[in-house]
Order: C-alpha cells, then sequence, then structure tokens
C-alpha cells in the first residue's frame, strides 16, 4: 500500500497546524488527518469521533508502526512544502507591493 496523493490545508491555530487528505494507491481517501505541533515536535493525527463520554476514538488508522511512520513521513513532508509555497508567495506579494 502507497501513498499516492497528499493535500494539505493550513490553518493558522496554536497547536493545530492544517488538515490533510491522504490517498491510498490512487483508489482510497482518507480525510481529516491533522497534523498537530506538540510538546515534541509536529505529529500527524488519525481522524476521530467524539465519544458520548468526550473521549475520542480514531474511525480510521494504521495497524502498525510501519504504516503509521510512512503516512506521518509523507504527511509531514507535504506539510512543509505547503509551507514554503506560501512563504514563497508571501514573499513573492511583498516584493510586488513594494515596487
Amino acid at each position: 500500500m502507497q501513498v499516492t496523493e497528499v493535500r494539505v490545508f493550513p490553518v493558522n491555530e496554536d497547536k493545530l497546524k492544517a488538515y490533510v487528505t491522504i490517498t491510498f494507491d490512487d483508489s482510497f481517501v482518507v480525510r481529516d488527518l491533522k497534523v498537530i505541533k506538540g510538546n515534541n515536535g509536529m505529529f500527524v493525527a488519525m481522524p476521530s469521533k467524539k465519544r458520548k463520554d468526550g473521549t475520542f476514538k480514531d474511525t480510521a488508522h494504521p495497524l502498525n508502526n510501519e504504516t503509521r511512520q510512512m503516512i506521518e513521513t509523507k504527511v509531514l513532508a507535504e506539510y512543509e512544502k505547503e509551507l514554503a509555497k506560501q512563504a514563497e508567495g508571501s514573499a513573492g506579494a511583498d516584493a510586488q507591493a513594494g515596487a
């Protein structure tokens, strides 16, 4: 199983940095993953649903650490690319405004 597409939707919140949609093998989509800034750096949280008792339960998640690492590596790499793209676009707009 391979991640064939990662779409990143950055948000400007304290700990939540982006929502992410991933596609596996060009045939299965999982939405609402989250890029979170934690105490030990960035990590990817799986989509979850709030239960009646107030706790959260993952609605989709990897069954082993190898798959979790593969997903996290791909998602965080795409998140960094998206940030760079936004910074580049912002710098270009600033340069045009100053001209």
